[in-house]
């Protein structure tokens, strides 16, 4: 299942020297989508705190699709492509919400961290189930 992670504009400062938005800022973007999706698979803020554990992205491919130009506005679409052990493996799409362009898509890998032991560590089996729910169903 997609669902909606980010919404946001491309300010000028975002530009490169080519005049569209700047790769440093897709990946932002993503990342900001990436805190949302962990959030409806039971990986909240709170989470993190209360059990000190985290998330790190170990691998991330991203592909361009079209530019994105000051004024923009921006949607990604996330969701879960698989669940392991102690990975996720996230598929985020970025859109122009006026024309429903695709921009973008990133993948990523995030292990779920022991933020003591600095080791990655098994999700909780509540977690993985939340998650589940998001899996993305083949076409």
């Amino acid at each position: 299942m997609m669902i909606e992670t980010y919404r946001g504009v491309v300010y000028p400062y975002q530009l490169d020297h080519m005049g569209h938005m700047n790769v440093q800022w897709y990946t932002e973007k993503f990342d900001e989508a990436n805190w949302h999706l962990f959030s409806r698979a039971g990986l909240s803020a709170a989470y993190f705190r209360e059990h000190k554990k985290g998330m790190a992205a170990v691998q991330q491919t991203t592909k361009y699709h079209a530019e994105a130009l000051a004024g923009d506005l921006l949607q990604c679409r996330s969701g879960v492509m698989d669940i392991h052990e102690k990975t996720l493996f996230i598929l985020h799409e970025m859109y122009n919400s006026e024309t429903q362009k695709l921009i973008a898509t990133t993948e990523l890998i995030c292990a779920h961290l022991d933020r003591e032991t600095r080791h990655a560590c098994p999700f909780p089996p509540t977690v993985r189930d939340t998650a589940k729910l998001l899996l993305i169903k083949p076409d």
